[in-house]
């Protein structure tokens, strides 16, 4: 088992990751009956998508020698209606400095090929942004 989810009631939930113990609440949005305390449901499959990518790329850095401490990246998320759903997330990802050209193309096809974007529904509009400084 990966982690527990509990109702805490009024649209809130407190999930706890089993192996180290840390926990996450999410709200529902306030557009969605919540108060948007926390993020929601869906702001967490979209802020997934860009850890993923810098996490994958982040191991993938270190494997060629590359320092990419500091990358940012920046998320928005759609949602579209009948049925409610996520229906465009946009990654804007941006490094503190530059790499020659064949590291960037690995650095940015090793983000794109990121567990969480494979598993996204195809109908979801994915785009991705990459700057350097």
């Amino acid at each position: 088992m990966t982690s527990k989810v509990k109702y805490l009631g009024s649209l809130r939930t407190e999930s706890e990751h089993l192996q180290s113990g840390s926990k996450m609440i999410t709200d529902a949005p306030v557009d969605n009956h919540g108060k948007g305390e926390a993020f929601s449901p869906t702001d967490t499959v979209a802020n997934a998508l860009a850890t993923c990518m810098l996490t994958v790329m982040g191991i993938k850095a270190e494997s060629l020698g590359l320092d990419m401490d500091g990358a940012t990246a920046e998320v928005t998320k759609t949602m579209a209606s009948d049925p409610r759903r996520i229906s465009q997330i946009d990654v804007s990802i941006s490094f503190p400095k530059t790499y020659d050209e064949k590291n960037t193309k690995i650095l940015e096809n090793t983000g794109k090929t990121c567990p969480v974007l494979q598993s996204l529904h195809p109908d979801i509009i994915k785009n991705i942004s990459f700057q350097y400084s």
